[in-house]
């Protein structure tokens, strides 16, 4: 890194170094049996520079040659975009607990006994239940430094553990599965097991919903999959910047109901989404994104921040090739609920645990719709079953707007959301049945 540094210094008014090695081992069972074990090691290396104030940029995979990497940025600089921001000079950095050294010292036996215990579980509880898992560990390395004296690095270690389960009965197709995400090895195989099967023990009869406005119940997982992804767009400063975003000119207002509060928190120990500092080496922190219903702030990189006038949230995030804003950690308050009651209070309605295709309606907009993948009918304060042919729609703004309830039950899914369940008053399904 210290080579390209100072070579790209030569030859570009500015310039930064991205480095990002990985060490991966994943366990993987298939047809409830172990199918793969693998050990993947990587390395990816990206340099922007400003040359002739314009930006360059140039990435590659494997053994860097510094002059080949520089000289493909260079010409990339010709054609790019004016450059309205500095990277940051030397900060100092929130220690934050990301790294567990009990991780490398997982044998791989241990993650294949871990794996058959995911899928013995699930396999056992349902005949003929098709099961994959996946057992992985990793080590990655992130380092950082620019012209400005700016110059970090941390190593952030990940387990996780998961299964899916596939059921075929007379033509009839089930999908159930369930994930846990760490810093910290999971030795636990029951943290996923018991959400499956409870899965499967709600879906075990199928039931008739009818078409209208009825209350609904998302889970966890279920709030992640269909409610997340317009709020992630609609707080991105360049979507704001650009206009485009509903809560361009809301800074401020009440939009939500006042018992709901989003917080991007990449400060949480042992989170996978947390980090002492971003992909542009600006330092992290918590940014609340919504406070008791206002709105209350947006999050930006370097770039977006220069152009809307602000400072970077330390969310600039690569994702594969430049940084664009992009959260780390979201955190939904919690509530006082339990999810059982709020069932308890549902005389017609849905729990949604999964929603496919929930990202095809107009997300700039906050309309969401989509098939419920996995759902079960509530009647009369209980389950009556799994809900088939069923779609749901709506707007996320007028949904959020009045709340029945949040769950005590808040988890993490996939490690970066962590969310309760939310009870909401009045959704529109349409039922195949009617």
């Amino acid at each position: 890194m210290e080579e390209i540094l100072d070579r790209a210094q030569k030859a570009a008014e500015k310039a930064e170094v991205f480095q990002v090695l990985s060490h991966r081992t994943p366990v993987h069972f298939e047809a409830n049996r172990l199918k793969q074990i693998q050990t993947k090691e990587t390395v990816g290396t990206a340099l922007r520079l400003v040359k002739n104030g314009r930006l360059g940029f140039a990435q590659v995979g494997g053994m860097v040659n510094a002059g080949e990497l520089i000289d493909m940025a260079l010409e990339t600089s010709s054609f790019g975009t004016e450059v309205n921001f500095e990277f940051p000079a030397g900060q100092s950095y929130r220690q934050t607990e990301i790294y567990d050294p009990a991780v490398e010292k997982v044998t791989i036996g241990e993650m294949i006994e871990l794996g058959q215990k995911l899928v013995d579980a699930v396999a056992s509880s349902t005949p003929g239940i098709q099961c994959e898992a996946t057992v992985s560990r990793s080590i990655t390395t992130c380092r950082i430094a620019n012209t400005q004296g700016g110059h970090a690095y941390y190593t952030k270690s990940s387990y996780s553990i998961s299964v899916e389960g596939v059921l075929v009965k007379n033509g009839d197709l089930l999908f159930v599965g369930d994930s846990r995400s760490s810093c910290r090895p999971i030795i636990d195989h029951r943290l996923v097991t018991e959400e499956v099967l409870k899965q499967l023990e709600n879906a075990r009869r199928n039931a008739a919903i009818t078409s209208g406005v009825v209350p609904v119940i998302f889970t966890p997982m279920g709030v992640a999959g269909a409610l997340l992804s317009p709020l992630i767009s609609a707080f991105n400063g360049k979507t704001v910047f650009d206009g485009a975003s509903p809560l361009k000119d809301k800074k401020g207002a009440k939009v939500f109901d006042e018992g709901f509060s989003l917080t991007d928190d990449p400060t949480i120990p042992y989170q996978p989404g947390s980090a002492p500092f971003d992909d542009e080496g600006v330092a992290t922190r918590s940014s609340v994104l919504i406070g008791k219903g206002v709105v209350n702030q947006f999050y930006y990189d370097l770039r977006t921040a220069a152009l809307a006038g602000t400072v970077s949230t330390g969310n600039g995030n690569r994702n594969g090739g430049l940084p664009s804003p992009s959260p780390h950690a979201l955190v939904i308050d919690s509530g006082q609920v339990s999810q059982q009651d709020m069932i308890n209070d549902i005389k017609q309605g849905l729990v949604i645990e999964q929603l496919m295709g929930a990202e095809q309606g107009n997300i700039l907009n906050g309309d969401f719709s989509g098939n419920v993948l996995l759902g079960y009918k509530i009647e009369n304060g209980e389950i009556a079953g799994r809900v088939k042919d069923t779609m749901v729609f709506g707007n996320i703004y007028q949904l959020l707007s009045k709340l029945e309830a949040l769950g005590n039950d808040s988890r993490w899914i996939a490690g970066y959301a962590r969310t309760p369940s939310i009870y909401l008053p009045a959704i529109s399904v349409s039922a195949k049945s009617g």
